[in-house]
């Protein structure tokens, strides 16, 4: 219950006037439902003839009585008043009258404090989610090569979803109900503390009981919520590699393996309902254990010859005890709602409390600009900390220049790349520019200077201008088509049903590979990056868009510094730096001929081209 209470209090209290706008009114409503009872039950006394006494008003403050006695005895002398003057049957009516009355005001106080808890309970979530997605923003690569993409989606949909219907909808719960509790343990104090002290000390026992469920419950739902991110990760997986099951006929593999995620989250899912099913059977149960017990204890002391409680305050008793039942079915209710949606705050909290290492130092500082060079100073890194990926890797860009780094897959190439924007950070030396080492530079500055062409071209679900335009703020219409003529898109983006404001689908899914590609050149020509980082950006193309895309690249390498990966050695014939990486180390620079005339590993990569 602890980390309940931390999780709530993070996120009640932009929302407090709401909480303190529900006590009131859960307040008030407790305290007419209570003088309801109080008021009701010996007019009716008088009513039926139970009490046959004659009452005289006596005037408030006399000396030698309570508050309480005056106000039942004037209570009961203003009943006895209306009997003589309009008779029972009119009397009747208007005790029905005054309890419709009191059920109005109670149910309507009721109402307000349920309703003004909406806007607390929607926010909330709205917060959480809104939470979860900003993390999911911020935190860097590495997290998310450790991490599924289906199961991050359960939980910003199933896990969050929850969280809505078992805590924030146990908050109304949590709040009336122990008003509730209070006020009528109040009344029954006052009533009788024999019978009082009897229930206080049953009650403990019930509470045990119903709280071990709840306990097996939090740890069930973890499991069930686990299962359902496998379910989830299966069929992102699925959708994502479509081609790949139809292209293998391996419709029944997957079938398969999904029935076996829904089988397995059907029986955890199982376990929750039942346990949770349970609740209002031993709640009901207990509760009535706990009614028979008081009864036959309160019967005993009215039996016995000096009795501190009479036959109607008994009644009375027992109508209050009896009202508590519910507050504590829905406190019993909320035991079991809570550890289940508690089960998802921990998934959830494995992102919000997700370690962010790529943050600004504590004081960074502003570059705008490449006026000098990029060094890389003896440059080491691993990403699990154990096998290194780069090794003492040393490397200048000076400015306008292009270096194009080559070598077999494996070789670092894209991870030395990544170290520049810090997609990671450096394990060993440091990365500067200008003089400046990368981590005492703003993240966003930074990135502002680079911009990237990958292999995979990754486009949004949008039109073509806003694919162009991501990232840059207020770009007009004129600066995208310049862009895209740059890139070779502007003619085959006007062929298209509606120009630049046609969507390109689902990751770029109704382009081709060469279309999509000129997409993200011109994107890159739109940012005007002072850095260009060119991750084999035409490796995957046929030739004729290879051609298109080459043209686009050269034109956008001009004026700018590059660093370019390669497959094909032909797109890099003309860097004016090509590194070899091998195992994680620069084993060869020069221009091409340079390393063609060495008779190297450059030179083996080239004849094996060739043939």
């Amino acid at each position: 219950m602890k980390e309940f209470f931390r999780v709530m209090y993070r996120y009640i209290m932009p929302y407090k006037k709401y909480m303190i706008g529900s006590l009131m009114f859960n307040l008030l409503s407790a305290v007419l439902n209570v003088f309801s009872f109080i008021s009701l039950i010996p007019m009716l006394q008088l009513l039926f003839g139970i009490d046959q006494n004659r009452y005289e008003f006596i005037p408030w403050g006399a000396d030698g009585m309570s508050a309480k006695d005056i106000l039942v005895n004037n209570l009961y002398w203003f009943t006895t008043e209306i009997m003589d003057t309009y008779g029972a049957s009119t009397t009747l009516l208007f005790i029905g009258i005054f309890l419709v009355v009191a059920t109005l005001l109670k149910t309507g106080c009721y109402f307000a404090s349920v309703g003004i808890m909406v806007p607390m309970r929607t926010g909330i979530v709205r917060d959480i989610r809104t939470s979860v997605y900003h993390k999911i923003i911020s935190l860097p690569l590495s997290f998310f090569s450790d991490e599924r993409k289906g199961d991050i989606i359960a939980r910003m949909s199933g896990d969050v979803g929850e969280i809505e219907n078992s805590i924030t909808g146990s908050l109304d719960m949590l709040i009336k109900n122990p008003i509730l509790l209070v006020c009528y343990f109040g009344v029954l104090i006052y009533t009788s503390w024999q019978l009082t002290l009897f229930t206080v000390i049953v009650l403990p026992l019930m509470a045990w009981v119903m709280g071990s469920i709840g306990r097996k419950l939090k740890r069930q739902s973890l499991d069930a919520q686990n299962k359902w991110s496998e379910t989830m990760s299966q069929l992102e997986e699925t959708l994502g590699g479509m081609r790949i099951v139809k292209a293998f006929t391996a419709e029944h593999k997957m079938c398969r393996r999904f029935d076996e995620c829904t089988d397995e989250f059907r029986q955890a899912s199982n376990k929750v309902a039942i346990r949770q099913a349970s609740a209002h059977p031993v709640s009901e149960f207990l509760g009535t254990c706990l009614i028979v017990l008081v009864l036959w204890y309160g019967g005993t002391l009215i039996f016995s010859a000096h009795s501190p409680i009479d036959a109607p305050t008994f009644i009375f008793y027992m109508v209050i005890l009896y009202s508590i039942i519910q507050p504590l079915k829905d406190l019993s209710r909320a035991s079991y709602n809570i550890p289940k949606g508690m089960a998802s705050v921990e998934r959830v909290n494995k992102i919000l409390n997700a370690p962010n290492p790529i943050r600004d130092s504590e004081h960074p500082q502003h570059l705008d600009s490449l006026k000098d060079k990029i060094e890389f100073k003896d440059i080491s890194f691993s990403y699990n900390g154990k096998t290194e990926v780069l090794r003492g890797v040393n490397l200048t860009v000076r400015r306008g220049q292009t270096i194009a780094l080559v070598g077999q897959s494996g070789s670092g190439k894209s991870t030395l790349v990544d170290l520049l924007p810090r997609y990671h950070d450096v394990t060993g030396g440091e990365i500067r520019i200008d003089g400046t080492d990368v981590k005492d530079i703003y993240i966003s500055d930074l990135r502002g200077l680079i911009g990237n062409v990958n292999q995979e071209a990754i486009l949004f679900n949008d039109t073509f201008f806003n694919n162009i335009a991501f990232g840059v703020e207020h770009a007009t219409m004129e600066e995208v088509i310049a862009a895209a003529r740059i890139a070779n898109a502007h003619d085959f983006i006007m062929e298209s049903e509606a120009g630049y404001n046609t969507k390109v689908g689902d990751r770029g899914c109704r382009l081709s590979g060469g279309q999509r590609q000129r997409i993200s050149i011109a994107r890159a020509i739109l940012k005007n990056p002072a850095i260009l980082i060119l991750d084999e950006a035409t490796s995957a193309l046929d030739t004729e868009s290879e051609r298109l895309v080459q043209e686009a690249l050269e034109r956008l390498m001009k004026t700018r510094t590059t660093i370019a990966i390669a497959h094909r050695l032909s797109t890099i014939r003309n860097a004016d730096e090509i590194c070899v990486l091998y195992e994680g180390r620069i084993v060869e620079r020069g221009t091409h001929e340079q390393l063609l005339a060495r008779g190297g590993y450059y030179k083996r990569l080239n004849d094996m081209q060739q043939l």
